[in-house]
């Protein structure tokens, strides 16, 4: 760390007690230690048992053959540009985002931020720099004490709970524009520039829409933005759910991901030719996020849940087709000026890792660049998905598919693609230890 930066950091933190060192695990989840700010300054080196990245949702591991089996430590080395003071606490502190290396200086195979690191590398290799942006929808509840209840929105400023008619509604009925000022307080504090923000389909959901850029950055914001959401709901005695459906029998929340190329250097949109006209690279890009879909199904939709929200196609397309302005295709292509000529990957949920999601997507993309993979044809209006273009609808069967795909192992290595599978595969078998209330009232009386 050279004078400059560290005296750059000391400034930063002035007045701050603890840093909070965080790197995303395999669910996007920040995971760390708390670090004195005084130890952080010094450059102190900080290590984490390599485990931590394929902690389960529920706070188990996969066995320690998937991560070493002697749990090893890795060190969490902060990014400068990732440091920000906490608005939301009381006690000044701060928070970095870290990477999870080896000892040897390299990123761990292990690390979802890692991966996205390498992906962007593989651009550069080639003169390119990817460009997005996301989409993030989430609900905002009133606590929910007893999770075998299910969610419900906060009461009013009328007395009453919203219904399901606030769709695109700016009313400030719903009680909620104190904690939407927090948030956009925080949000300024910790640098996040937001573009739009609506009340979306759902009951007490909403949506936010992050300005486009790096994807690095994207990833890094989008999870400082689900943190922040969390935090600041808790302070105002709201639960924030970033579940893919919460609720049933109403929409489930989405992360979208917006993706163009540009050449590195002079900023071309590389999807538009000279005459605006959409390029052999376009159809490529298209081609290569095509023949990743169904190999990477259960990185975009990570959770039991996330089938819930698939399972219900309008809006949340499982499907590996691709259209012009039509949101029932899973790869649409926005209405655009040329040079802002994008791909939207429509299938993450607001449940994925964001690092993962983003790395994953760009990943097929640039496959299909390299090997000049051809798309099928556009699909509008009503349509049926063709077979060869249909995705895994349970995480048993995409986790099966990510197992036994040859793409996935290329392109993040087998160690990563083996630890996630183990990871996610307790998750699942956790949940079929529990019985659901569905089989109780339904079964019990007739089976």
């Amino acid at each position: 760390m050279t004078s400059d930066v560290q005296g750059s950091l000391a400034q930063r933190l002035a007045g701050i007690d603890e840093v909070e060192c965080v790197t995303p695990d395999l669910n996007g989840v920040p995971r760390g230690k708390v670090m004195t700010a005084a130890g952080f300054l010094e450059g102190r080196r900080l290590q984490m048992a390599r485990g931590v990245l394929l902690q389960c949702i529920m706070g188990g591991y996969p066995e320690s053959r998937f991560y070493g089996s002697d749990d090893g430590d890795l060190a969490l080395v902060p990014d400068p540009a990732q440091l920000h003071r906490l608005p939301w606490s009381q006690q000044p502190r701060a928070l970095a985002i870290c990477d999870a290396d080896e000892f040897s200086g390299e990123s761990s195979r292990l690390s979802t931020r890692g991966q996205l690191k390498a992906v962007i590398a593989r651009y550069a290799a080639r003169g390119l720099a990817p460009v997005v942006a996301t989409e993030l929808e989430f609900f905002v509840f009133a606590p929910n004490p007893d999770p075998t209840q299910p969610f419900r929105p906060p009461v009013g400023l009328d007395g009453r709970r919203e219904d399901g008619f606030s769709a695109f509604s700016i009313s400030s009925n719903n009680g909620l524009r104190p904690f939407f000022s927090e948030v956009y307080e925080c949000m300024a504090a910790l640098g996040l520039p937001r573009d739009t923000f609506m009340h979306e389909m759902g009951v007490s959901q909403f949506e936010i829409n992050l300005l486009h850029g790096d994807p690095l950055l994207l990833a890094d914001q989008t999870f400082l933005f689900k943190h922040l959401l969390k935090e600041v709901a808790l302070k105002h005695g709201l639960t924030v759910v970033c579940m893919a459906k919460p609720l049933a029998h109403t929409a489930g929340s989405s992360m979208h991901i917006h993706q163009s190329v540009v050449e590195l250097g002079s900023g071309r949109n590389v999807f538009s030719d000279e005459e605006g006209q959409p390029t052999a690279t376009f159809r490529h890009f298209i081609g290569g996020q095509q023949a990743g879909m169904a190999d990477f199904t259960a990185l975009f939709a990570p959770n039991v849940n996330s089938y819930q929200r698939l399972f219900h196609p309008y809006a949340s397309p499982n499907n590996a087709c691709w259209s012009h302005d039509n949101r029932a295709a899973g790869l649409r292509i926005p209405a655009s000026s040329p040079v802002a000529r994008r791909v939207e990957n429509r299938l993450p949920g607001a449940d994925a890792n964001p690092y993962l999601a983003i790395a994953a997507s760009l990943a097929a993309g640039l496959y299909g660049i390299e090997h000049e993979l051809e798309p099928s044809a556009a699909i509008q209006g009503e349509f049926e998905v063709p077979q060869a273009l249909s995705l895994p609808c349970t995480l048993h069967a995409a986790l099966d598919r990510l197992k036994r795909s040859q793409l996935a192992i290329e392109l993040f290595g087998t160690e990563f693609i083996e630890g996630y599978v183990a990871s996610k595969t307790l998750e699942l078998t956790s949940f079929h230890d529990e019985i659901t209330p569905w089989e109780r009232r339904v079964l019990a009386a007739q089976a």
